[in-house]
This record gives C-alpha cells, structure tokens and sequence, in this order.
C-alpha cells in the first residue's frame, strides 16, 4: 500500500486521475459513509491542543471554545475535504463504496460509526471491555477480525504517522508564534516524538479491539466477517488511504492555526 499523505501539498500533487469523480456524487458519498460525521468529530481532537504544551485548556475558559468551534467549523471541514476529494476520487472507486455503505448493513454499520465518533474513548472503554472479554470467551472470531479490518485499511500506521504530522506542525507552530519558550529543530523533533512509536502502536492495538467490540456490539460474526471482506477490497483500501490523508491533513492544518491563534487568546470568565 502507499505511504499516507498528510501534508496538504503533497494530496495536490498526487497524480491526477483521467476523470474526477462528480462533485454532487462525491457530497452523497461523504453522507452515506459517514466521512463528513468523521471530520466533524475533530472538533473532539482540540482539547489535546493546550495539553501538548503543557496548558490547559480550562485555563483559556470560552475564549478556548470560541476559538475551536471556529477553526473545526464543520462545513469548513467539509469544503476542505470535498475539494480534495474532487481532485482525487475517481467513479469507480466512490461507486464501489457508496453501494457497499448504501446497502442495508452498510447503513447499520455507518449508524454504529457515527455514534462512536461523538464518544471519547474514555466514554466506552469500560462497556468496551466487558464486551471484548464476552467476545473472547465465547471464541468469537470478532477480535480478529477487527485486527484485520485495521490491517486493511491501514489504520494503525495511518493514525500514528499522521498524529505526529499533528505534532509536529503544532508544536512548531506554537514555538514560531512564541506561545511556548522552548525552540526546536523539526529533524530532531521528530526523531523525539519516534521513539514512542512502538508504545503508541501496543496500546493502539489493545484499544482497537474494545473500541470495536463497543462499536460494532449489535453485530453477529457473520456481519462482521462481511465487512472485513469488504474493507479488503482494493477499492476500498484506496478510499481508506484517501481518507485517511485528508482526515488528518486537515487536522494538522487546523492545529496549526490554531497554534498561531493561542498567542492572542486570553482567559474568559464564564457568566
């Protein structure tokens, strides 16, 4: 599979394919896979913003608030994605998804997604659980499955790239806008943030598994063996890794933004 893009220059210059897909079709898919409830989520992300630096973001009270609603404003997420996807999703490709997330289970399972994408992990990491050890106990071939699924839609490596693109573009940003002291070189910022990898990518797996077992809890083993044959379509690994790259190209952009915008930012009381 290609290496995730995250970086926004590099999505336009991807090579571009002999015919884009139609935008009105390209709006329907993002409703009927549920993409467009998956960018509005990262409205969720900007509470680890102030933490990366050692901030809190209660300290900045609503004028925080004020500032993540307005860069994480859903249709601005939206616009953003729709354009690339304009540049870069081909017929084929979107027709192969939205009839698979147009059918009857692929509805149910884009409701099951959405639902989970307005939760913290936090919020269903318990019932999670509960319900991974239930799966485990009966011999359920469930777990594997969702390693499976993360497998084909490159999910780990993907998150785990991008998060640092995320980082890095932040905490550089935030270093060029003076909102923090420290100073640093983006080679060995890097090189830093690296060696949690194989930490992050164990604990990312442990948590794939009961993040699932609580998504996906109305599911039987056979709709569940459905999707994970779904996924390792080759169209579908290709929507994957075009969503995936704007998923979090957008958020590193808005992260740096809002780096940029911190500096002004003073604490509100609220009424």
């Amino acid at each position: 599979m290609r290496k995730i893009l995250v970086a926004i220059s590099l999505l336009f210059l991807m090579v571009m394919p002999a015919k884009a897909a139609d935008r009105a079709k390209i709006a329907q898919f993002m409703a009927v896979t549920g993409f467009d409830v998956a960018l509005e989520s990262m409205r969720l992300s900007a509470r680890d913003a102030p933490t990366m630096l050692g901030l809190d973001a209660d300290d900045f009270g609503l004028s925080w608030s004020r500032l993540a609603d307005r860069i994480f404003e859903p249709e601005a997420l939206k616009n953003d994605a729709l354009e690339i996807l304009d540049n870069a999703l081909t017929d084929d490709v979107l027709a192969h998804a939205t009839q698979f997330y147009g059918s009857k289970i692929g509805q149910r399972l884009v409701t099951a997604e959405n639902e989970s994408h307005g939760l913290d992990f936090e919020d269903r990491e318990a019932e999670g659980a509960r319900l991974a050890q239930a799966l485990s106990a009966r011999g359920s071939p469930q777990p594997q499955y969702f390693l499976d699924m993360a497998e084909s839609i490159g999910y780990v490596e993907a998150t785990i790239k991008a998060y640092r693109e995320v980082q890095v573009r932040f905490l550089m940003a935030a270093s060029l806008a003076g909102l923090i002291d420290q100073r640093f070189d983006e080679v060995d910022l890097r090189a830093m943030l690296a060696q949690q990898d194989d930490e992050v990518r164990r604990a990312m797996a442990e948590n794939l598994i009961v993040a699932n077992a609580f998504t996906y809890r109305d599911f039987t083993d056979s709709e569940i063996e459905i999707y994970r044959d779904a996924l390792a379509m080759p169209q579908m690994m290709e929507v994957y890794e075009l969503m995936n790259a704007i998923h979090f190209t957008i958020m590193a952009d808005r992260f740096e933004r809002m780096a940029l915008e911190m500096v002004n930012l003073t604490p509100t009381q609220e009424l």
